[in-house]
């Protein structure tokens, strides 16, 4: 696992807005750069980024609401809306109180990144296939 997880502090409903992924935008370009300045300077390599649309990337690591710690799953129990230049995280079933929250990152690019969600429905990438 990348992280620690965010769990549920309260039973949700389906299909309800549960948080918006929100950070500094950028475009691909940008945010490409930004990461050799990172590297450059020795800064963690921790990757909170989503794509919206296909030009834009949001950086959770820069004014992020906490999403960027949810973590992976290939069974997911939140589902990802771009909606107006906005991702938003909408629950896909009823969540427990008390339960971790995640969602499928579907990453794409040629380097496979190996998944170790634990689910019986796991794909063992983090990429879409």
């Amino acid at each position: 696992m990348h992280g620690v997880g965010v769990f549920a502090a309260e039973t949700i409903a389906a299909g309800r807005k549960v948080i918006e992924y929100a950070g500094e935008r950028r475009t691909w370009a940008q945010d490409a750069r930004r990461a050799r300045e990172r590297e450059r300077h020795g800064e963690p390599k921790n990757v909170y980024r989503a794509h919206i649309r296909r030009r834009w990337v949001i950086d959770g690591t820069a004014g992020g609401t906490g999403a960027e710690f949810i973590n992976h799953s290939c069974d997911p129990n939140l589902g990802a809306r771009a909606i107006r230049d906005r991702l938003l995280l909408f629950s896909l079933r009823r969540i427990r109180r008390g339960e971790e929250l995640s969602w499928d990152y579907r990453l794409s690019g040629r380097a496979k990144v190996k998944c170790r969600c634990g689910s019986r429905k796991c794909r063992g990438t983090l990429n879409v296939k």
